[in-house]
Order: structure tokens, then C-alpha cells, then sequence
């Protein structure tokens, strides 16, 4: 593997070859979608995607004097409309509870009404614009913080960039605020950003200003490791933003509110491309890898980068420890009388002790020789159940075990793979979730 400062100046050196790249894949109305704020929010929202709620729009100077300052929430972001890589976003995190009422920001700065009014009139003139043109104000409702994320953000809401392309994901990473960011999740003002393993949605290196960290700042928790919920959903909407605005290369925002789940924040045609260091990969490859492929379905475009751009985490864990990382439905081959493989689905069991056979498969295969006999509890009482000789490969390693044998007919499964048999593997609950079952071998 490269040193990482050497990999790190290799992957930004290819930048301008990725931007030539991307350009012709966005036309002139998907960027206009995309640098508009409230409109990709509206169109977003008419599609049925979730998005942050907005609290109030402010387009000119007549509207900001009469603005009712008494609408505003205890707590909310104020953004510029058509701004760039956070340049212009104001989060409050609190109000107090003194006249003039003013409000809290992240870094507990107070902010007070004229505060508010010098900040809109900045926005209004342009000033965080991508054009320096007149830009619109608007209030954002602020997302909820999920207790698992609290330890490692301060005083503000981690986001999820994914960028996607030809509606496959092909890069990840969880950004996290600072202090030094003032609560943002802005790379750029100090913020963390760590990659993420498709496959899994494991978070993996972390950096901060474009260099690797372990932890936390000023803490020993590791930021390598963690799992981001409902990550399978989170690629979807990313996948379905895409088709519906059309836009070719996208990076969304997606933060995880702690009542609605994944919301949309907004969709970027220019993401910033330090997203490589934290992935540790070139992202012209993944483009490469997936272009011209034809994508019918968002699941299939989930199953695509997960296959493509996962494994990251599982192949480290089966470096550590020697074992294989399995999910909780995995193809088997077992052997017959004659050591012949037959394919078929296994269900892994951990909270079974010994591994289970359908009667009537183990006589299909010849192998219902009893070598012996033991009492089960079941769910219908104590029984005694035969015990076989059962050879069969998992995920190209072979394990021989001694199997109880009993009617599986009803079940979905005709065999189920205790802990006993499983001291060689890892199980993974979120592997092979979307694997296309093999035919059973009834």
C-alpha cells in the first residue's frame, strides 16, 4: 500500500482529469437544480423523498423588515439559498429565556435579532453566493441528533455524503462537527470526515484538514468502526434523488434525524473531493468501474456498490482474526454419500448450538446414518434426536460436524448452521441480505 501522504497528493492530483470527467454528465438544468436549494428540496418533496422542513423564506429587503421574528423556533439553520460548501450557514442550537429572547449558536455565541438581520442582508446581497448575484434567505428546520452519533459531534448534526454516479454509490463518508468547526460538519472550517465501506456502511479512516486520525479530538473513542443505521435505505434515497432530478454525477447530504429517520439536506454538483483521502481510494477508478453499466431498478443499483465498493471492513477483520466474515443466510455445499456437492441455502444460528438437517435431505443424500443419540429441549418438550456425520464447505472453507437430524419441512431452511461449526467464521447480520438464493436442492 502507498504511504498515505504519498497516496493522499497522488488522488488529489487527479482531480482535474475526474472534473473533465463528470462535467458532460450534468447538464445545464440538472446543475441549476442542484445549486437551487429550495427548488431541489420542492421537487424532492413531490417525489415523496424526505426532506428538512422549511420554516420561512426571506427573498428581499421589504420582507426581512417585516419579518415576524416571534415564528421562529427555539432552534434552526439559517441558509443562503444558493451557497457553496457551507459557506453562509448559521445554526442555532438553543433560545433563551430572557427578553430580547435572544438565541445560542453551536460555539454558545449568543445570537440576537440584529445579529439574524446583519447575516440575511449578507445573503440577500450575495455574499455566500456562487455568483456573488442576489441570493434568497430561507429557515431550515434543524435535524435531531441520533443518540449514537452524540459522543462523536459537538454541538451539531453529522451528515452522509454519498456521491453516485450512473445510479450506482461509489464513495461515502460520514462528516462530523467540531468545536473547531463551530458545530458544522464542514471539512473545510475543521470538521471530521471519515470513509465509509459500502458494503457495510462501516465507517473506516478518519481525517481531519486531510490528515489520518484515530479518535475523536481530545478523546480516546475511535472513529474507525462505526455502523451507520439504516444504511441500505440511506443508498436508496440517494439513488432515487438522482433518477429524479437526473442529475448524472451527484453528491447528496443525508443527515439521520433521531424521530424521521434519513432526510435528504441537499444535493451538490461540485462536492468536494477530499472524500478520496478518507476512502482511501482514487474515485476516477469507481467512476470508470461503473460507467456504461445498465441500472434498471435502486436496488439493483445498491447491490452494485455494495458488491463493487465493499469488503474494506471484511477484509481486515479476516486478516486480524483468520475467520471468515459470513451473513445469516449463506450458500453451502454439502457433500453426499459419495462426496459429491450439492448446493443449498443454510440459515447461521448462533443462538443454536449444533447444526440441524432435514431428515428427508439427509436421506436424499445418503447420509441419515445415525452415529448416535441425544435429548433436545425443543419447542415441543424434550426430545431425542439422532445425531449424523455431515461434511459440507461454507464460503470455500470445509467443516465437518456431527448434526442433529429432524424434520425441517416446514421451515424455510433445511438446514440451519449452529455455533459449534461456526469457530472459524464471523457473522455479519447485514452480509447477503439482497443474495440471490440458489436453488434448493428439493
Amino acid at each position: 500500500m502507498f504511504d498515505f501522504f504519498e497516496k493522499s497528493h497522488q488522488i488529489l492530483g487527479m482531480n482535474a482529469r475526474i472534473l473533465a470527467y463528470m462535467r458532460p454528465s450534468n447538464s445545464l438544468r440538472a446543475i441549476r437544480i442542484a445549486d437551487n436549494k429550495l427548488i431541489a428540496k420542492k421537487i424532492l418533496k413531490k417525489n415523496g423523498l424526505p426532506v428538512a422542513q422549511t420554516h420561512s423564506i426571506i427573498k428581499n429587503i421589504h420582507e426581512l423588515k417585516n419579518f415576524d421574528w416571534t415564528s421562529l423556533p427555539n432552534t434552526f439553520t439559517l441558509k443562503p439559498n444558493r451557497g457553496l460548501g457551507g459557506e453562509g450557514i448559521l445554526i442555532v442550537y438553543a433560545r433563551r429565556k430572557r427578553y430580547p429572547y435572544p438565541w445560542i449558536k453551536a460555539d454558545k455565541k449568543i445570537v440576537e435579532i440584529k445579529d439574524l438581520e446583519s447575516h440575511i442582508l449578507n445573503i440577500l446581497e450575495g455574499t455566500y453566493s456562487l455568483t456573488n448575484l442576489p441570493d434568497i434567505a430561507f429557515f431550515e428546520e434543524r435535524i435531531r441528533l441520533l443518540k449514537l452519533f452524540k459522543p462523536y459531534s459537538y454541538r451539531g448534526i453529522p451528515d452522509i455524503r454519498i456521491l453516485i454516479y450512473n445510479s450506482v454509490p461509489i464513495m461515502a463518508e460520514l462528516r462530523l462537527p467540531t468545536k473547531e468547526s463551530s458545530g458544522k460538519a464542514n471539512l473545510h472550517l475543521g470538521g471530521i470526515g471519515t470513509g465509509i465501506d459500502m458494503g457495510t456502511g462501516i465507517t473506516t479512516t478518519a481525517i481531519q484538514k486531510d490528515r489520518i486520525i484515530e479518535y475523536v479530538p481530545g478523546t480516546r473513542l475511535p472513529l474507525r468502526g462505526i455502523q451507520i443505521p439504516e444504511w441500505k435505505e440511506i443508498l436508496r434515497l440517494a439513488i432515487h434523488a438522482q433518477q429524479i432530478t437526473k442529475i448524472g454525477f451527484l453528491g447528496i447530504d443525508i443527515a439521520i434525524d433521531r424521530e424521521k429517520g434519513p432526510v435528504i439536506l441537499e444535493l451538490n454538483t461540485r462536492p468536494g473531493l477530499s472524500i478520496q483521502i478518507a476512502n482511501m481510494f482514487p474515485l476516477n477508478e469507481r467512476l470508470r468501474r461503473v460507467k456504461g453499466l445498465k441500472v434498471k431498478t435502486i436496488n439493483k443499483g445498491v447491490k452494485i456498490a455494495q458488491d463493487l465498493f465493499g469488503g474494506e471492513i471484511e477484509e481486515e477483520l479476516e486478516e486480524i482474526s483468520g475467520r471468515k466474515v459470513i451473513g445469516i443466510n449463506e450458500p453451502i455445499e454439502i457433500l453426499d454419500a459419495d462426496k459429491i456437492k450439492h448446493q443449498t441455502m443454510a440459515k447461521v444460528d448462533t443462538g443454536a448450538y449444533r447444526t440441524t438437517i432435514c431428515s428427508s435431505l439427509a436421506k436424499e443424500l445418503g447420509i441419515n446414518q445415525a452415529i448416535g443419540q441425544k435429548k433436545v429441549r425443543s419447542a415441543l418438550g424434550m426430545e431425542e434426536r439422532e445425531i449424523i456425520s455431515l461434511s459440507f464447505y461454507m464460503d470455500k472453507r470445509l467443516v465437518t460436524s456431527d448434526a442433529f437430524i429432524a424434520d425441517r419441512s416446514e421451515m424455510k431452511y433445511d438446514i440451519i448452521v449452529g455455533r459449534r461449526d461456526l469457530k472459524r467464521f464471523l457473522v455479519d447480520p447485514a452480509k447477503n441480505v439482497f443474495m440471490r438464493q440458489p436453488k434448493q436442492i428439493k
